[in-house]
């Protein structure tokens, strides 16, 4: 079951990787983070997506959410989450080369672990990618989920920055 409008976050742990190696350039190693812990008293923009470098999470549902940081900020939000099944050092490699700079914070969920406790897992095994992360946005207010959006699959229209800010 999906997660509604009014449900607390599930406890689980996403993982982080915020710095880089000076000699090799690659991230360094990834951090597990409590995302209750994290939540906690924080007005945060969530958006999940089916993976980094992929061409329309590249393209457009990140740099959205660059571009429209500010307009976020100034409607309360104190940080932006993007979620996606992968692993801590590819989000962190993302993250640098698309240059969020911390506006937006990369967070793994390597194993689907915690989308599957979201209910926003996607099952693209006959693609080659295995399960990952239905296409979402959701507004969360110190843990507790304010607003969801969900898209149709291969749809980009309801989680998207400009979405969000319409809803705040």
């Amino acid at each position: 079951m999906t997660i509604q409008v009014g449900e607390r976050l599930p406890e689980g742990t996403l993982s982080e990787s915020t710095g880089f190696d000076a000699g090799t350039g690659c991230p360094l190693k990834p951090q597990p983070l409590q995302v209750a812990e994290l939540a906690q008293g924080k007005k945060i923009v969530v958006f999940g997506l089916p993976g980094a470098f992929t061409p329309t999470c590249s393209a457009q549902h990140v740099p959205g959410y660059l571009a429209h940081y500010n307009e976020l900020k100034a409607k309360g939000v104190d940080e932006i989450w993007c979620v996606a099944v992968n692993d801590g050092f590819v989000m962190g490699a993302w993250g640098q080369q698309l240059g969020v700079d911390g506006k937006v914070r990369m967070l793994a969920d390597g194993s689907a672990d915690y989308t599957r406790k979201l209910g926003l897992e996607f099952d693209l095994t006959a693609k080659g990618m295995g399960v990952r992360c239905q296409r979402f946005a959701m507004v969360v207010d110190d843990g507790v989920v304010g607003h969801i959006a969900v898209e149709e699959p291969g749809k980009f229209e309801v989680s998207s920055a400009e979405a969000v800010l319409a809803t705040l």
